[in-house]
């Protein structure tokens, strides 16, 4: 007994320490984020499912200027603007444009991806990996709510930059989605016009806009 109570002592603290480094490091990661004017991300998607067969990949870029984003994905363009999300489909010519409530908002937005973490996950340290020379530190996190359809995620870190490198989210389905960035640039040139959506420009160009 004395020597359990000394082994679960030893993993008590160690799980308590792989915590705290864990949360120095996404404090950093977040700190970095927030410090920028804006942020710029080309990246590659990935959705895979084997007991599905189900293997999608695909690219894009995003955009990021405090909360508000231009997503270009799918070839859809998705702009938000601090309240209302635009969705520009150029292949239907269609746009729909939807109020953004931020309580009904569950999902890991562009808005949220270098910020989601600090609310509402356990987290700790994971693997590391050697990526072309760089040091990516993996962070595994948990949602505290027992509930959510997110079974964990993945965190890799560049543990010299302190940029996100790569996300893989798990659902309860075991559905794996999988954001590697391909190029992280910040502080570039923006338009001041590139967040805001042009109604009369679509409407002369014959799209439908659709508002829900």
């Amino acid at each position: 007994m004395k020597n359990l109570s000394i082994i679960l002592t030893a993993l008590f603290i160690t799980s308590f320490s792989q915590a705290q480094d864990a949360k120095s490091l996404l404090k950093e990661v977040s700190a970095k984020a927030k410090s920028y004017d804006n942020i710029s991300i080309d990246f590659k998607y990935n959705l895979n499912n084997s007991k599905e067969n189900v293997n999608q990949e695909t690219r894009g870029d995003v955009t990021l200027q405090g909360n508000k984003y231009v997503l270009n994905m799918l070839g859809t363009t998705r702009i938000f603007d601090g309240k209302n999300i635009y969705t520009i489909v150029p292949e239907d010519e269609e746009v729909t444009i939807s109020a953004y409530n931020a309580n009904d908002d569950k999902e890991i937005t562009p808005s949220k991806m270098l910020t989601f973490y600090e609310k509402g996950y356990n987290y700790k340290m994971d693997i590391e990996q050697n990526v072309k020379g760089r040091k990516i530190q993996f962070v595994k996190l948990i949602p505290i709510d027992s509930k959510a359809e997110i079974k964990d995620i993945l965190l890799g870190i560049d543990v010299q930059t302190k940029h996100i490198y790569k996300l893989i989210q798990t659902d309860a389905k075991g559905t794996k989605y999988t954001l590697t960035v391909n190029s992280f640039k910040t502080n570039q040139p923006v338009s001041k016009t590139l967040f805001t959506f042009d109604e009369a420009k679509y409407k002369k160009d014959g799209y439908y806009i659709n508002k829900i």
